[in-house]
């Protein structure tokens, strides 16, 4: 008889997801900034994700796109979530994270010049990337 594996309880609630999802998407629009993890002094990519999975999931994440490439448990793209974590890769190195927000969309601060938003994943651009998800 073979085991099915289940996958460990997330310590992210439905309920905190929409909150994350919520809050992530009113961030559109602040600025990019290197190293940055607040709405005041704007964001990176890890900062964001820090920051929003802080205040609306009481959740801390790693500060770095490597660490935060394992953290949480992988999900199947099929089982992925509004609150859920994308993990963006090329050549086997991670090397950006979002917030998936659903409908294919995903909330991320892009890079030195930009402004958090919103994106699809099926972009062009984006699909240069193997994208990985996980909950936390």
């Amino acid at each position: 008889m073979a085991t099915v594996q289940q996958a460990p309880p997330s310590r992210l609630s439905a309920e905190d997801a929409k909150g994350v999802t919520v809050y992530a998407i009113g961030l559109v629009g602040t600025p990019y900034r290197w190293g940055g993890n607040t709405p005041e002094s704007g964001f990176d990519c890890s900062g964001l994700i820090a920051h929003v999975y802080q205040k609306s999931a009481r959740l801390k994440s790693p500060r770095t796109v490597t660490e935060l490439k394992s953290w949480g448990y992988p999900l199947d793209p099929k089982d992925v979530r509004t609150g859920d974590l994308v993990v963006f890769s090329k050549g086997g190195e991670s090397t950006h994270a979002g917030i998936f927000v659903g409908e294919g969309r995903f909330v991320h601060a892009p890079s030195t010049g930009g402004r958090v938003r919103l994106d699809r994943l099926n972009a062009a651009y984006w699909a240069q990337y193997q994208v990985s998800y996980s909950r936390p």
